[in-house]
């Protein structure tokens, strides 16, 4: 017999939380917790309370106390009847994920990646849908954590929704169908490509210590972010796998570095990646992304057939078959939709799960990121095999905990050498 959406919310998320002090149980309302208040964190918290009025805004929690306060201030200008955080819900430090996951029905995870897989795996096995923002998980330990997870959520019938939401995006699913169709027949290559400036830089404040500054600034650190193919390239080559019928690469090879970027507040990642992967059948998929300011930009999709091409963002099919959306990119933001069809499936007691396509896209990105690290070709089996994990454990990173990589004298950061450095 089907659950009523209570019972739903009851079973899976648990009364124990629900009685908790200064929370109020109504049986038409849905609390949400946002671990991580960044910029993302503050847009999934919109996103989420933009899918129903039913849903409430109830705990937030960041490293940094006063982003929590930033941004429950601004959502509650927008969202004046959603918002309900208290200052007894306002949670900082790296173990803010733990009282967030205990205050909410649904926890939305968009902190740094490295703490994706610890505090998916946590919500779960608390029993709380969860949404979880890109990148899943920036080594193969955490990605092994992150399979877990989803397959757990699974078996205790909650919901796991990824951040990668090309999938909800009513334009690319009605233009890659007729791909899949044949409109541009048999794909042999794809070009997938991301240049832009760095974004989100966080100086460091008087009074940190070495890892909270880093955490603080945590996509210009790869232990911390995973980097840029993780971070950025992760959108298109899930479209990739996509239209790839959810294929995975066979082996991949690239090449990147660190050319332009210079101080300390871009921490140790690189500034250019250029990663070639072989697919099934021959077909290879060309990645590309840069973040160096005053250069040429450009977010794009290119998938090649035998028949004909398909500018996927522009929902454009040109060869045998010419084909232009008729609409604009869009009806309706996809980052809204994945909210949307979340909710929809808590309410109506029907457990939506991501983990099929967001675990192997995070893994195409790792193997794409550890091949320009390395500048060694690194195969799927390899990547499967392997437990390597950027240390330290998520579980033992703290407030004065010894930070990983050290600036020298000049406030630089070592960077990973091609051909040098070995991971897996």
């Amino acid at each position: 017999m089907k659950n009523s959406r209570r019972e739903f919310l009851m079973t899976s998320a648990g009364m124990a939380a629900m009685a908790a002090p200064g929370y109020v149980a109504a049986s038409d309302v849905i609390r949400i917790g946002v671990v991580g208040c960044g910029g993302r964190g503050e847009a999934a918290a919109m996103n989420a309370m933009n899918a129903g009025k039913d849903i409430r805004l109830a705990a937030m929690g960041d490293l940094l106390l006063d982003r929590v306060q930033e941004k429950r201030t601004a959502l509650k200008l927008k969202y004046p009847d959603q918002v309900a955080v208290d200052d007894s819900r306002c949670f900082h430090g790296f173990d803010a994920y733990k009282r967030v996951i205990e205050s909410a029905d649904v926890v939305l995870i968009a902190n740094a990646a490295k703490f994706h897989p610890l505090h998916l795996k946590a919500a779960i096995e608390a029993g709380k849908h969860v949404f979880v923002e890109k990148p899943h998980a920036v080594d193969p330990a955490g990605l092994k954590m992150v399979r877990a997870a989803c397959d757990l959520a699974k078996r205790k019938g909650l919901c796991v929704v990824s951040g990668l939401q090309s999938r909800y995006h009513p334009g690319y699913q009605e233009t890659m169908q007729r791909v899949h169709d044949g409109a541009i027949g048999e794909i042999v290559a794809i070009q997938e490509t991301w240049l832009r400036p760095p974004y989100v830089l966080y100086p460091r404040r008087p009074g940190m210590t070495e890892i909270q500054y880093q955490g603080s600034n945590q996509y210009h650190f790869n232990w911390l972010s995973g980097d840029d193919v993780p971070q950025t390239l992760i959108h298109n080559l899930d479209r990739s796998r996509w239209a790839l019928r959810e294929q995975t690469p066979l082996k991949a090879w690239g090449m990147g570095g660190r050319s332009t970027l210079r101080g300390e507040i871009y921490g140790n990642v690189f500034d250019h990646h250029a990663v070639v992967f072989e697919f099934p059948r021959g077909v290879r998929v060309y990645a590309f992304c840069r973040t160096i300011d005053n250069c040429y930009n450009e977010n794009s999709s290119f998938l090649i057939g035998t028949k004909g091409r398909c500018d996927l963002l522009q929902l454009r099919i040109e060869g045998e078959t010419n084909w232009q959306h008729p609409g604009t990119k869009s009806k309706g933001n996809a980052y809204d939709l994945e909210h949307v069809a979340l909710f929809t499936a808590i309410r109506e007691g029907k457990p939506l799960n991501n983990g099929d396509y967001m675990v192997p896209s995070t893994a195409t990105v790792i193997m794409g990121q550890f091949s320009c690290y390395t500048g060694k070709q690194i195969t799927w089996e390899q990547l499967m095999a392997s437990d390597y994990y950027f240390p330290p454990r998520a579980e033992d990173v703290r407030i004065d905990a010894e930070a990983p990589v050290k600036p020298d004298n000049d406030g630089i950061y070592p960077v990973f050498t091609p051909g040098e450095t070995t991971l897996l």
